[in-house]
């Protein structure tokens, strides 16, 4: 969910909370004045009957409401001085309406010159609850959809411009490829938080990039530095060998110390390679049809197969193509069909099975799963692969990490299989 949805959210929950609570406060407010006024005019009517039943006593008479609002009946005089002015809500029928209606009733006492004591009963329509608490469900429910079409309108015109220069410091970040760019220039703003935040970002990125150079350029060195003496020593170690002929022991230290360097060779090779990728320093990319680079690796391994009489099937149940490093497409094929191939034994067979999402190289060998855990992790080998430096399917797992690809092994029906898969389009 994005930041100003995010917002709009909470600024939503606290809305209703906020205005649920004044509405309560509102409705008991207004029926407060409401019940003021009735009963302010109330008093106000029971003063003009009063002075008009002093001067016509012919009201004194009307006991019942009937046409009127008000009704008199004669009391005691003990009850009239112990009672109490009252106003209360009461029901009546009302004939217009067919049914009981809530009225507001004042209930008071009074006497006439002649010490003769009355009660007097007046009556006064009501606000009706029910009704008015509809209409302010009603109002309310059309005051909280303005409030938050409002807050809509204000999130999504006011806020994101406020909000302008954090996203173009996240575009400019998205766009940021480590290796790629020299420098970063994070957007400009005049707020004073989003300038703080722009130049941190730019600070730990400027510092990125230098220990990035710095380990790049260390490795290249490295690398070359190891590259040069090894070369040199295998070439004269070779040339001892041819040397030592008939000098059978000499002859077998000197091939075994070629053998040595020349997988320290590879090892370094595959180091620098590891390296690179997992610091991105593979950014060219184009469309890799897989099917057809498949066809040259196999192709490339077809001495390799017939020397030892491995058979090979290449199954292409659809096309596989993605947007992927040239150079590391070759570079993962090639492992996963020289493990397939180095890994087998003499007469076995590899069937590689290529699908719109993916590929799986099967072969045969020892008949006996080998740990799914520890054959991707550096430096594994096998017990009987001691020349083999360990790290051919470390760069796979590398390579599938940096596309976000997933790699793995199973073990079925006495065939190992290595699969490959790029579910999502790059």
């Amino acid at each position: 969910m994005k930041l100003l949805n995010h917002t709009l959210l909470y600024l939503s929950a606290s809305l209703v909370f906020i205005l649920s609570i004044w509405a309560v406060v509102f409705y008991f407010s207004m029926m407060d004045e409401v019940y003021d006024s009735i009963d302010d005019g109330l008093e106000n009517y029971k003063m003009l009957i009063i002075k008009k039943a002093s001067r016509d006593t012919s009201l004194l008479a009307k006991s019942r409401f009937d046409e009127s609002n008000y009704a008199i009946r004669p009391v005691d005089r003990e009850f009239a001085l112990q009672a109490t002015e009252e106003f209360r809500d009461t029901a009546m029928y009302m004939e217009y309406e067919e049914d009981y209606e809530i009225m507001r009733m004042l209930t008071t006492y009074f006497s006439t010159p002649q010490s003769q004591y009355y009660e007097l009963k007046i009556i006064t329509s009501m606000v009706e609850g029910d009704d008015l608490v509809a209409d302010l469900l009603h109002a309310l429910l059309w005051l909280y959809v303005a409030v938050i079409a409002s807050a809509f309108i204000i999130n999504n015109w006011v806020l994101r411009k406020i909000w302008r220069p954090f996203y173009q410091l996240q575009h400019a970040l998205r766009g940021f490829k480590l290796g790629e760019d020299k420098t970063f220039n994070p957007p400009q703003t005049k707020v004073t938080e989003f300038q703080d935040m722009n130049n941190t970002v730019a600070e730990l990125l400027k510092a990125n990039i230098a220990v990035f150079q710095q380990q790049k350029q260390f490795i290249e060195n490295a690398s070359h530095e190891l590259q040069t003496p090894l070369a040199i020593a295998i070439n004269k170690l070779e040339l001892l060998l041819e040397q030592s002929q008939g000098k059978e022991g000499q002859a077998q230290l000197l091939a075994n110390a070629i053998q040595y360097l020349e997988r320290m060779t590879r090892l370094n090779k595959s180091l620098l390679l590891l390296s690179k990728i997992e610091n991105r320093q593979f950014p060219k990319e184009e469309m890799v049809d897989f099917n057809e680079r498949l066809r040259l690796h196999v192709d490339d391994f077809e001495e390799l197969l017939h020397y030892r009489n491995i058979t090979l099937d290449r199954i292409e149940k659809a096309k596989f193509q993605r947007l992927f490093n040239g150079d590391l497409a070759d570079v993962l094929i090639s492992n996963l069909l020289k493990n397939a191939i180095v890994h087998n034994h003499d007469g076995g067979r590899v069937t590689v099975t290529i699908e719109k999402d993916g590929f799986e190289i099967a072969n045969t060998g020892k008949p006996q799963p080998l740990d799914s855990e520890k054959m991707f992790a550096r430096f594994y080998r096998s017990a009987d692969q001691s020349s083999s430096t360990g790290l051919g399917l470390a760069v796979v797992k590398a390579i599938a990490q940096l596309y976000q690809a997933e790699v793995g092994y199973r073990y079925a029906n006495g065939l190992h299989h290595v699969y490959f898969r790029l579910p999502h389009l790059m």
